[in-house]
């Protein structure tokens, strides 16, 4: 089963094939991160940005950036969803350049080597359904076009599919174009041994990437409610997460690919930070206890296969790694990748947590600021924004 969404980089126009200076250039960005109280919690996504923004203002651009924060009701201010503190952040590590906020996109005016930042684009009517007078209308402020933000890539909406349709020129800005490489040397000609790790509370969720990457990985792990839909194959596992739905089907995975499930968990009786955790085989399980975390025997299963993999995907926690009693699963697992010399990429908002709070994000080779977009790439569904990307380059190239 070939993935679709390999061998793309050639056929999508790059922002270093182009001449900015002096271009009014709109880079679609993702600076979709949690702030509260006015003060950015994670800064992940705006720093895996700054490259793309620094190489179009050192090429004399007039540059605009654009994105989405949240989901507000569009058509109505809520500032809460206000990208306005991302513009004291960006003044702070670009404090070279001129730097300005508008809530107004038909009023940009700024010269070359400055930077204007557009208030959230779900506040336009239209933003979410692709509509086409807005299209036009991001269209119409820009010479260029640059898509960037790989974590919206998935999304068929007017700021990162549309707009490109109605642009002069539309191309991929250095983190598309790296997202693309890192994903591609994962799962074209990965080194062997390969292995996968899917956590996460829903296997209906992950059906597709766990078919995925059970075609072409060495050993899938899972953990989390995914695991506990595999354990609940052959045990009765109390009161813990699964899909009773899914059980049919992950018995046909797990008979026909290298499934690395559980053989130990830690439960509890409550679901609480407090809890405490009780080590037991699947076949021992209560019926008033649930998973919440694999146990000592399993972190040992999955330190093996780590210790001998060159490449490693990873995609969401093993436990209830908010619950300190339940978190030493993930905390292993993350501290064996981060020791590894194996080529690792991660990628997932709940794997990002997981990084960030243990602070080995140096130690993994390449994190990927997608979300849904990263696992329907895994998935091989295609992107719309990638689509949009080799069309207008198509359209480029006939001129």
């Amino acid at each position: 089963m070939k993935n679709q969404n390999i061998n793309k980089i050639n056929n999508i126009l790059h922002i270093t094939e182009l001449d900015l200076h002096d271009k009014k250039v709109l880079i679609r960005v993702d600076f979709n991160v949690i702030i509260e109280d006015n003060k950015i919690i994670s800064d992940t996504r705006i720093q895996a940005s700054i490259p793309t923004i620094l190489f179009a203002l050192q090429n004399n651009a007039k540059v605009i950036l654009m994105s989405h924060l949240g989901r507000p009701k569009e058509g109505i201010y809520q500032e809460h969803f206000s990208l306005f503190p991302i513009v004291k952040y960006l003044k702070n590590i670009l404090y070279q350049y001129n730097i300005y906020y508008t809530k107004d996109i038909d009023s940009i005016d700024i010269n070359a080597g400055e930077l204007i930042l557009v208030e959230n684009v779900r506040f336009n009517i239209g933003e979410k359904n692709n509509d086409i007078s807005l299209s036009k209308k991001y269209a119409k402020i820009c010479d260029i076009f640059v898509m960037d933000a790989f974590g919206s890539a998935h999304r068929k909406e007017a700021s990162t599919f549309g707009v490109g349709f109605f642009s002069k020129i539309a191309c991929a800005g250095l983190l598309l174009i790296s997202e693309l490489q890192a994903l591609e040397k994962a799962l074209q000609n990965p080194k062997r041994p390969m292995t996968a790790i899917v956590g996460g509370s829903k296997i209906s969720t992950k059906f597709k990437l766990l078919e995925s990457l059970s075609i072409i990985a060495d050993t899938v792990i899972v953990g989390g409610g995914i695991a506990n839909t595999f354990l609940a194959i052959e045990n009765n596992i109390g009161n813990s997460l699964y899909e009773p739905k899914f059980i049919e089907l992950a018995k046909k995975i797990k008979k026909k690919y290298n499934i690395l499930i559980p053989v130990d968990s830690k439960v509890g009786k409550n679901f609480s930070k407090s809890e405490q955790a009780i080590l037991k085989k699947p076949s021992e399980i209560n019926k008033n206890e649930e998973i919440m975390d694999i146990g000592n025997h399993s972190i040992q299963n999955i330190t093996k296969i780590l210790k001998k993999s060159k490449t490693i995907l990873w995609n969401g926690p093993v436990g209830v790694f908010e619950f300190p009693n339940f978190s030493l699963g993930t905390i292993e697992l993350a501290k064996q990748i981060s020791k590894s010399n194996a080529y690792s990429i991660a990628g997932g908002g709940e794997t990002l947590s997981v990084i960030e709070k243990l602070q080995i994000k140096n130690k993994i080779s390449y994190i990927s600021t997608g979300g849904g977009a990263f696992l329907k790439f895994i998935e091989g569904k295609i992107l719309p924004a990638i689509q949009m990307l080799e069309l207008c380059k198509k359209k480029y190239l006939k001129k």
